[in-house]
Parts: C-alpha cells; sequence; structure tokens
C-alpha cells in the first residue's frame, strides 16, 4: 500500500506525469467532470440550507468506477486537475465521490503550472 494515486483531468496529462513519478505512484485521468447537478429536476433542497444532490454524469460512471477501485489499494490520492475554477470543481467532486477509500488527511490537493520532468 506504499503507492499514490494522482488524478490529472487528461489521459495525455496523466501518460506524461506518470513517465516522470515512477512506479510509486499510478496516474489516472478523470477526463474532466464527473458530478453534476441533475438535469430533470432541481438538485438543490432549498428547505435544507440549499443542500446540493449531485448525480454521476453518465459518460463518466465506467470512469469513476475504475478510479474507485484505484483508489482502493493507495496510501494517498494527490488531486492535480488544472489550476482553475473548474479544476477546483473537478477535485471536489472527486474527493466526494472516492470519499472512504483513504481517510480525509490522505486527500492532497496539488496544482501545477508546467509539465516538465523538474
Amino acid at each position: 500500500m506504499n503507492k499514490k494515486l494522482v488524478i490529472v483531468e487528461s489521459p495525455a496529462k496523466a501518460r506524461t506525469i506518470n513517465r516522470y513519478l515512477g512506479s510509486d505512484f499510478l496516474v489516472r485521468a478523470s477526463m474532466g467532470h464527473v458530478r453534476d447537478l441533475p438535469e430533470k429536476r432541481l438538485g438543490v433542497d432549498i428547505e435544507k440550507g440549499f443542500k446540493c444532490d449531485y448525480v454521476t454524469l453518465k459518460d463518466r460512471e465506467k470512469n469513476l468506477r475504475e478510479l474507485r477501485e484505484a483508489a482502493k489499494g493507495v496510501s494517498d490520492i494527490y488531486l492535480a486537475p488544472d489550476p482553475d475554477r473548474e479544476g477546483e470543481a473537478i477535485a471536489w467532486h472527486l474527493m466526494a465521490a472516492l470519499k472512504g477509500a483513504v481517510p480525509a488527511e490522505r486527500f492532497h490537493r496539488i496544482t501545477y503550472h508546467e509539465i516538465t520532468e523538474t
């Protein structure tokens, strides 16, 4: 259980970063957003403090299942989507969706501004 999981947004980034980090890390792609508010009903409960009811996007179910499976055997999870508002939302949703895979203190949010070996 010494491996660590790094989750980025795109498969191309995942492949590049995986080459740099080596065998102690699993690098996977979220493929962008994994959850959203439901399309066919109001996803915000105004009577319960505006609590949101997020659902997994249909075209991300398989990917999210694979991320959950990868998360089971790691010691830490590094959430590394893009350093923008959308990336922050993706990281937040990933942590919520993978909750229980590792303790909350073993989730880490990391950012980067270039992908180079150094």
